[in-house]
């Protein structure tokens, strides 16, 4: 029992019914075996498949395994206790918070060239100085603080609401003659009837550039995705937006059932897990022309949103082959959805001309071009996903 708390303090979603299943089990499989014991309670206790490996850290720190016990406590203390060469464990600190609750926070030592140069109660000043502070030049402090903003923006976000065929009883709206006519032949009261179109959020896709050149503005939109794929943590959200997200740098990566995990920053590093060309080279033409062949048919309707975040930084010429398929691959990929919007983080600078190839075969296909380099740009794009603003 005592175990089960752990695992749903630290996010799994395990029931009375499953401690009940697992005393069962283990009565029929015995507790002689660590082994069977170890496969008996991951069988009852585990219902996905992401959640797999933070059961597994679990299972091994509570049952005191003492390797990796005194691997999570050197992980509570600051970097700089640790012993060289000792092999890193995946920090997972939600799982150290249910495990060890009265533990004090201690936060690691600031580098000696890095000031603090905001407070962790973010005044109105500082914060309004984060949401202009480029990603790129962020301290870790800044960091933090602009992850922290960022779930209190995706908290709030609601997603523009499209009106589909069906009609649905409203207390205003046109006159639903045949309601109206069955409720007067039961005898019901003779006030008319009326009804009204339903609504329903648009399908959103992202496709996220993660380069060399991208940086950190691709682990900080990731964390944008992470919070748009999970509409649970959201208020005001009666009916879930389907939300789709890719990566792309030299080949295109799947990575929404890696982002339904509760925690970002496990998302996040469970992505960087996967992805095989982080941070490389990126070929935009292929992974566009990838995604249109195996997955647009599947995942685009007439009312999907899809938001491309990339540089536009294709190597070669106008006339060189690449940039012509990229040029016929995002037309093909505008032609699916209801609206193309490329974020463009080079777009921070006031002097940006579209200048290379690459960017003058994407521009004609696009409906919107935006930046997306700091908090502030963010902010807008939320506003456009909600409605506030439309295309002129």
């Amino acid at each position: 029992m005592h175990f089960a708390r752990v695992l749903r303090q630290a996010g799994m979603p395990v029931g009375s019914d499953r401690v009940l299943l697992s005393l069962q089990a283990l009565q029929l499989a015995g507790i002689a075996s660590r082994q069977d014991f170890h496969a008996t309670l991951a069988a009852c206790l585990i219902s996905q498949a992401e959640h797999r490996a933070l059961f597994e850290q679990a299972f091994h720190i509570f049952w005191r395994e003492p390797d990796l016990l005194g691997r999570v406590m050197r992980m509570l203390l600051p970097q700089s206790q640790a012993k060289p060469g000792m092999p890193a464990l995946p920090e997972n600190r939600r799982l150290a918070q249910a495990l060890f609750p009265h533990a004090p926070a201690l936060q690691p030592k600031s580098e000696p060239e890095q000031e603090l140069e905001i407070d962790a109660r973010l005044s109105w000043s500082d914060r309004e100085r984060l949401r202009q502070q480029d990603f790129d030049t962020m301290t870790a402090q800044e960091w933090q603080a602009a992850k922290r903003l960022l779930e209190r923006l995706q908290a709030s976000l609601l997603f523009e609401q499209r009106p589909t065929r069906r009609w649905t009883p409203a207390a205003q709206g046109r006159l639903d003659w045949r309601a109206s006519l069955r409720a007067q032949a039961r005898g019901a009261s003779p006030a008319l009837k009326r009804q009204q179109r339903q609504t329903r959020p648009g399908s959103l896709l992202i496709l996220a550039d993660i380069s060399g050149s991208m940086g950190r503005y691709s682990r900080m939109l990731l964390h944008l995705a992470h919070g748009l794929s999970n509409p649970a943590q959201r208020s005001g959200c009666k009916v879930a937006p389907r939300v789709e997200s890719f990566v792309f740098g030299t080949r295109l990566t799947p990575i929404t059932r890696l982002l339904k995990q509760r925690d970002p920053d496990q998302a996040v590093a469970a992505v960087s897990r996967r992805v095989q060309d982080w941070s490389g080279g990126t070929r935009i033409s292929a992974c566009l022309q990838a995604f249109n062949q195996h997955w647009a048919r599947r995942l685009l309707h007439s009312d999907s949103t899809v938001l491309l975040i990339t540089d536009g930084l294709e190597q070669g010429s106008e006339a060189d082959p690449r940039c012509t398929a990229l040029a016929f691959e995002a037309e093909r990929l505008r032609l699916s959805c209801r609206r193309l919007i490329w974020l463009n983080p080079l777009l921070r600078f006031e002097g940006f001309e579209p200048k290379a190839a690459g960017v003058r075969a994407l521009l004609p296909q696009v409906s919107l071009h935006l930046p997306t380099h700091n908090l502030a740009s963010l902010e807008a794009l939320v506003q456009l996903l909600a409605g506030a603003q439309r295309k002129g």
